[in-house]
């Protein structure tokens, strides 16, 4: 099992889908609006230090908890209903992980368990298990 915290400040709030889409010569070209490249650029910083000295392999359960700062407002630990949607915000997290070699693609991800909450240390919480085929 490998598990770290990521402390994030302001923890970026763009998500994968806001990729854009222009058409030239009746092509469509796909790109990355300059707010979601910060975002990128921001989890790519941010995980370098947690890189494994070796790719994780075999089938990943993924933990990730999203730690959004309560600023005093809500009680620490209480779960967080109000937008980034979760499915959205994981997919930018994972494809930065990729690209950083924490393993070798992201469709050895078997199990994803994702969570956000109201904290009084804002970051994120992520945790890689290797599994094998039994259920649980």
């Amino acid at each position: 099992m490998y598990r770290f915290f990521v402390p994030m400040k302001k923890i970026p709030r763009t998500t994968h889908q806001q990729k854009q889409v222009h058409v030239v010569h009746g092509k469509p070209i796909f790109y990355e609006p300059n707010d979601l490249k910060l975002a990128r650029e921001k989890f790519m910083a941010n995980l370098a230090r947690y890189i494994p000295d070796e790719k994780i392999t075999g089938k990943i359960r993924l933990i990730i908890k999203w730690c959004f700062d309560s600023n005093g407002k809500y009680p620490d630990g209480t779960f967080k209903d109000t937008k980034p949607d979760l499915d959205n915000s994981v997919k930018l997290l994972q494809d930065c992980m990729t690209s950083l070699g924490f393993w070798e693609d992201d469709r050895f991800i078997v199990s994803l368990i994702v969570e956000k909450f109201w904290t009084d240390i804002p970051g994120i919480f992520i945790q890689i298990e290797v599994v094998d085929d039994e259920l649980g």
